[in-house]
């Protein structure tokens, strides 16, 4: 009897300890709470002030929730690796990925290792995720039910995905689920889909009407990919730009003085070593110069939905001081090696939100962990920069590192990695701008650019493509920009693909002589190559330029031709045509169909996974692909049970903005700021981004609260 009472009060001391620390866990939001004020302005953007930094950043990831939660949620359970448990088992190599590079008791390790100042934003972002959670039970988590300062550390660098999705997961699969090689081969459809990436544009004051520094930040990604913020705090945070779904800082943006955007990068940042495997007595060791090392193993246990349950599946998976073993080539076990380091990595993305200067920015950039992009950049002093990459391992020049290399070998090793100042740097150039747009850096600044020789193969194997050639062509023609005629030159509608597909084409199609097509060969005779609405030969051009890369592969989004192309004959450029023809009048009932016709941006709902439907409202769009080289890209294809094509990626969040006394920006934002069909900001910047509408920022308080509709405090709206 003594005992069960023993017990009871055991549980009860239990039970009121739990209640206790979540008490004191409320009053410690709430009070936070009161030092944050959220003010809506006329288009839903949240200009977030706060006491503190951490106060800005709670009210950021608060403010992030009430507009899209389910891409906060899928964006960390994608991180941390728990995929599978949303999306089953098909979805577990990618889970195991993420456990191969940090579990997460080595996330919580790396966490504990931070400086008090990033503990204090990683403790504050989770408090604004819970807290909303706490203030709307209506959410739902579907996955994670409560945020842990640790989980910043699986993404940390800024774009979903970075350098960890480079690495296959069809690799992984075969290594741990059956010990096979790696085969993988790409398909077309892959090579021809919109491109990921970005154009960044920075204009010198020399070729500015008010004699400032001007930025274009164009990121092309995934439609609502990221939202538009203004955070604000006492201690010197005032920054406005672009964040990626549950992240505590600007990715792509400006404050006061200066601002950067990020165009993903083909720098070399990762290697693959080929690691020989000896196995005796149970031990598995690898080979290093003249000594055998223990392969580390660790085992986790991963969780994936099945129907209406969970289930596990156990992996044990290895490391060597390369990296994990990610794959095999042929007998070879293959340890893949990217940057990962997770503290300094955070460091420099919020640290870049609050420099002053090119100095400074340039000081930060010496941390070296922005792996997967370039950075164009300007800034109040009148500066203008282009970093190529970022994260660039020295490694030893007698051995091709685009290849996997013996890992046996210690001169394979990392050398530590490339200085600033060693890597590709343009400052100032005499022509008066910098342009990059996924393309190589040595026509960045046209004769001031850098020069290829100087530099080793893995530091730039960036090719030339089509939107670069673009971004050359109009910014040759600079003399005086002011904000609105930068805005012209960034949606300039010339495509430069056609120059090489169209003349070609009607040459073919003269040769044969056939009359039936004689009215459509004359509507390519008389076209531009630009891109507009009440464009029919727009129409007929994108149709023709997918199918001859489908047929030929002789083309992509780089001006030199693939390895595997196909030179083809006039008889088939015209039998190619003469599919093409037959296609659209299929589909649309006629080839003389004007491209906004086809071309659509439509949103239906806020789910993550969108559905298209001809028979429902749309806004019609006359932007083109990226692929055809439009700087303003707007990559749409056909979905389920449609002819007309509908925009997934391309021009999301776009600024063009101008340095001086004050910062001058105007923006816009693909859709809207929520993913709520029932609000006034779920589709309202649509028509804007169709017409290139582009609205103001209010940047100031003052300005913002001319702007404002809504003021309140989270968890009081």
């Amino acid at each position: 009897m003594l005992r069960r009472f023993i017990g009871f009060l055991s549980l009860i001391a239990l039970f009121s300890c739990q209640n206790q620390n979540t008490t004191d866990e409320l009053s410690r939001w709430e009070a936070q709470a009161d030092r944050v004020e959220i003010l809506r302005d006329d288009f839903g953007v949240p200009h977030i002030y706060g006491k503190t930094d951490a106060d800005a950043v709670f009210g950021l990831l608060y403010a992030q929730c009430e507009d899209d939660f389910r891409r906060v949620e899928r964006n960390y359970v994608w991180a941390i690796g728990r995929l599978a448990e949303l999306e089953g088992e098909e979805a577990i190599y990618s889970d195991l990925r993420a456990n191969l590079y940090m579990t997460e008791a080595e996330a919580k390790t790396a966490y504990e290792t931070a400086p008090n100042w990033l503990k204090e934003l990683c403790v504050a972002f989770a408090d604004g995720v819970n807290y909303y959670l706490h203030t709307h039970p209506q959410a739902n988590p579907q996955v994670i039910t409560r945020y842990e300062p640790w989980m910043p550390m699986f993404f940390f660098e800024g774009s979903i995905g970075g350098d960890i999705e480079s690495i296959a997961t069809g690799g992984i699969k075969a290594f741990y689920e059956g010990n096979k090689a790696l085969t993988f081969a790409q398909p077309l459809e892959e090579l021809w889909t919109e491109p990921q990436g970005s154009n960044g544009i920075a204009i010198a004051p020399s070729l500015t009407e008010s004699g400032n520094a001007m930025l274009l930040i164009n990121p092309h990604t995934s439609f609502y990919f990221r939202p538009e913020v203004h955070v604000v705090s006492e201690e010197g945070l005032n920054v406005y730009g672009a964040v990626t779904w549950g992240q505590f800082f600007v990715y792509q943006g400006f404050n006061e003085k200066t601002g950067w955007i990020h165009t993903s990068t083909f720098v070399d940042f990762k290697d693959e070593f080929e690691e020989e495997i000896v196995e005796s007595e149970g031990k598995i060791q690898y080979k290093y110069g003249e000594e055998l090392r223990d392969v580390e193993a660790k085992t986790v246990r991963l969780k994936y939905k099945a129907g209406q349950e969970l289930k596990e599946k156990e992996f044990t998976f290895y490391r060597t001081h390369h990296g994990p073993i990610t794959h095999k080539n042929g007998e070879k076990w293959v340890a893949t090696k990217i940057n990962w380091d997770p503290v300094s990595a955070l460091s420099q993305s919020y640290t870049r939100t609050k420099l002053n200067n090119y100095a400074e920015f340039k000081d930060m950039m010496n941390i070296r962990t922005n792996s997967s992009n370039n950075t164009v950049f300007a800034d109040g002093e009148g500066n203008i920069a282009y970093f190529h990459g970022n994260f660039i391992p020295k490694r030893n020049p007698e051995f091709d590192f685009s290849k996997p290399v013996d890992g046996s070998n210690p001169a394979t090793d990392w050398q530590g990695l490339h200085t600033v100042d060693e890597s590709i740097l343009i400052l100032n150039p005499g022509n008066g701008w910098i342009q990059n747009c996924n393309s190589t850096p040595f026509t960045a600044a046209a004769a001031f650019s850098p020069k290829k020789e100087d530099y080793p193969v893995y530091m730039a194997p960036d090719a030339e493509n089509y939107r670069a050639v673009h971004a050359i062509k109009v910014l040759q023609a600079v003399k005086k920009v002011d904000l609105d005629s930068f805005l012209q030159l960034a949606y300039d509608p010339y495509l430069p693909a056609f120059e090489y597909l169209i003349p070609e084409l009607i040459s073919a199609l003269e040769k044969t002589g056939n009359s039936s097509q004689n009215a459509v060969l004359q509507v390519l005779k008389a076209w531009d190559y630009r891109t507009s609405k009440e464009s029919v030969a727009m129409s007929v051009a994108h149709f023709y330029g997918e199918n001859y890369q489908r047929e030929f592969r002789s083309m992509n989004r780089f001006i030199n031709p693939m390895p595997t192309a196909k030179i083809p004959t006039g008889a088939e450029i015209t039998t190619v045509f003469e599919k093409t023809i037959a296609q659209m009048n299929a589909d649309f009932g006629t080839w003389n169909t004007p491209w906004s016709e086809i071309n659509r941006f439509q949103r239906l709902s806020g789910d993550i996974d969108l559905k298209y439907d001809d028979n429902e409202p749309y806004v019609p769009i006359g932007l083109a692909s990226g692929n055809w080289g439009a700087l303003a890209a707007y990559g749409a294809r056909t979905y389920e049970g449609t002819k007309r094509l509908y925009g997934y990626r391309g021009n999301s969040f776009v600024a063009v903005v101008e340095f001086g006394e004050k910062v001058k920006a105007k923006t816009i934002l693909a859709g809207g700021q929520s993913s709520d069909p029932n609000s006034p900001h779920f589709f309202d910047q649509a028509q804007r981004y169709a017409d290139v509408n582009f609205k103001d920022v209010a940047f100031y308080k003052e300005d913002v609260e001319k702007r404002v509709v809504e003021k309140y405090k989270p968890g009081r709206r």
